[in-house]
C-alpha cells in the first residue's frame, strides 16, 4: 500500500514535468513579432518658443487677484523660466514697451525682441522681464511678424506664445490676417493666445489668431493658471520633426498624381476635397502611410478625415479614418499594405487612426519593374462656420515609408502563424492537465477505499 502511494504521485510529477516542457517547447517555437518601425530620430533642432508679452498702458490694470496684469505676467515668467527645458531655445518679444508717447504711428510701431531666442540665461532673462514697465500701443499683428523672424526656419516645430490682455490697436496689419499667412508658408509655426482681459472682441481675436495656426486659446483667470499653461504649451514644442517636409501638390487623380519616395511631405487641401499621391511598393514590401490635417480656422462641429490605398484602378486596398464632433488641433489616421511577394504570397493590411477605425482589405496593383504603384487618397469632411475663408486649404501632412513587409499571422502561407500554435498549446496542455486530475482522482479515491 505504501509503494502504491509512493508510484501514483511520482507518475503524476513526471506527467506535470511533461507538461511543463512541452508547453515550453512549443512557446518556444512561437515566430517572433515583426519588428516595428523605431523611435523617431532624434530632431536636428533644439525646440524653439518665442514669448510675446504684452506691455502696453491698459496691463496696468488690477484686476487679477488684486494684483496688477503686467506683475502677474512677470511673476508666471520668472516661474517658467525656471523651469525651462535645458534643450529648448527660448526667447521674449515685448510690444508696446518702449513708446509712451500719442503718437500712433510711432507706438504701432513699438516691438522689440527683448531677450534673443536661444540657450537661456536665466538670470538674464528674468533680469530682463522685471525692468518692464506698462508703456504705449497694442501692435499684435506687427509682433507676430517679428517672433515668426526671432524664430526663423528649419526642421523644429515653433511656438509663439501670446499674452496679452486686449485686441490689436495698430491695425492694419490685422493679427488674424498674419497668422494666416504665416499658417500658409507651411513652416510648423504654431501660435498660442493666452487672454488676460475677458470681453468678446479680444476673445474673438485671439481664437483667430490661434485658429489659423492650429494653436489654443486659453482665458487667464489667475497667476497660478498663467503659468501652469505656458509651462504646458513650452513643453509640447518638444513635439519636433526630425525631417523638414518637402512641398508636395497632390492632384484630383492618380494618374497625374506626384510619384512620392519615403518621406515627410506637406500640402494643402480644401474642405470637402481629395488629394491624391502615388507611392510604389515592390514585392515583399511594406508601405506605412500616415496623414495628419489641421483645422487652422473655426470649422463645423462634424467632421472627419480619410486616408485609403487603392491600386491604379481604384479598387480599395485599405483605409484608416478618423472623426469627431468638437474642436481639435489636428485630425489623424494611419494604413499598413503589403504588396504580394514575387510567388504569389497573399498581402497584409490594415489601418489605424486616432478616434476611429476603418476596414481593410488587399489586392495588387500593377506597376513598372514588378513594383505595385498605390494611390494614397486623402480625403477630409471638414466644413468652414460661417464667414470663415476657404483659401487657402488646410494644412496636411502626409508620412510615407516603405520597408520590408511583416509576416501577417492570419493564414497557412505564413507557418499557421500566432493564433494555431497558440491554440494548439493550450488544447494540448488542456489535455494533460485533464489526465493529470484523472489520474490523482483515481488515486486518492482507491487510498480512501484501502483505508
Amino acid at each position: 500500500m505504501i509503494t502504491t502511494k509512493r508510484r501514483r504521485p511520482a507518475r503524476a510529477a513526471g506527467l506535470l514535468g511533461a507538461l511543463a516542457i512541452t508547453a515550453g517547447a512549443l512557446l518556444s517555437g512561437l515566430p517572433a513579432h515583426a519588428d516595428e518601425p523605431g523611435a523617431p530620430a532624434a530632431p536636428t533642432e533644439a525646440p524653439k518658443v518665442d514669448l510675446v508679452l504684452d506691455v502696453s498702458g491698459s496691463m496696468r490694470a488690477t484686476d487679477i487677484e488684486g494684483k496688477s496684469r503686467i506683475s502677474v505676467a512677470q511673476q508666471s515668467l520668472n516661474d517658467v523660466i525656471d523651469a525651462l527645458p535645458a534643450e529648448t531655445d527660448f526667447g521674449i518679444r515685448t510690444l508696446g514697451a518702449t513708446y509712451p508717447g500719442n503718437d500712433k504711428n510711432e507706438g504701432c510701431k513699438d516691438t522689440k525682441q527683448l531677450f534673443p531666442v536661444g540657450k537661456t540665461d536665466k538670470v538674464e532673462a528674468k533680469t530682463a522681464v522685471a525692468t518692464l514697465r506698462p508703456t504705449g500701443w497694442t501692435p499684435i499683428g506687427l509682433a507676430l511678424r517679428g517672433a515668426a523672424q526671432d524664430l526663423g526656419t528649419g526642421p523644429t516645430t515653433r511656438r509663439i506664445v501670446l499674452i496679452t490682455d486686449g485686441e490689436d490697436s495698430c491695425a492694419p496689419p490685422d493679427p488674424c490676417d498674419v497668422a494666416r499667412e504665416l499658417a500658409a508658408q507651411g513652416i510648423h509655426l504654431v501660435v498660442d493666445t493666452l487672454g488676460l482681459a475677458h470681453d468678446d472682441k479680444t476673445r474673438q481675436q485671439l481664437l483667430c489668431i490661434a485658429n489659423a495656426t492650429g494653436g489654443t486659446f486659453t482665458d487667464v483667470r489667475t497667476q497660478a493658471q498663467l503659468t501652469q499653461k505656458v509651462k504646458q504649451l513650452v513643453g509640447r514644442a518638444g513635439d519636433t520633426h526630425s525631417v523638414t517636409p518637402a512641398k508636395a501638390a497632390g492632384t484630383d487623380k492618380c494618374e497625374t498624381a506626384p510619384l512620392l519616395a519615403p518621406g515627410v511631405y506637406s500640402d494643402r487641401e480644401k474642405f470637402s476635397e481629395h488629394r491624391v499621391y502615388r507611392v510604389p511598393v515592390k514585392p515583399g514590401q511594406e508601405l506605412r502611410a500616415s496623414v495628419s490635417v489641421t483645422p487652422d480656422r473655426a470649422v463645423a462641429r462634424d467632421y472627419g478625415v480619410l486616408l485609403q490605398a487603392t491600386d491604379l484602378h481604384g479598387q480599395e486596398l485599405v483605409r484608416g479614418t478618423d472623426a469627431g464632433s468638437g474642436r481639435t488641433d489636428v485630425a489623424s489616421t494611419g494604413v499598413r499594405w503589403s504588396a504580394p511577394d514575387s510567388d504569389g504570397a497573399s498581402t497584409s493590411a490594415s489601418a489605424s487612426a486616432s478616434g476611429a477605425s476603418g476596414k481593410s482589405g488587399a489586392s495588387g496593383a500593377s506597376g513598372a519593374s514588378g513594383a505595385s504603384t498605390v494611390c494614397l487618397v486623402v480625403s477630409n469632411s471638414f466644413a468652414g462656420q460661417a464667414g470663415v475663408q476657404a483659401d487657402p486649404g488646410l494644412p496636411l501632412e502626409l508620412t510615407v515609408d516603405v520597408t520590408a513587409a511583416s509576416p501577417a499571422p492570419d493564414g497557412p502561407a505564413m507557418g499557421l502563424g500566432h493564433g494555431w500554435i497558440l491554440l494548439l498549446v493550450l488544447t494540448l496542455a488542456g489535455l494533460l492537465a485533464g489526465l493529470v486530475f484523472g489520474w490523482l482522482a483515481r488515486w486518492r479515491i482507491a487510498v480512501w477505499q484501502e483505508n
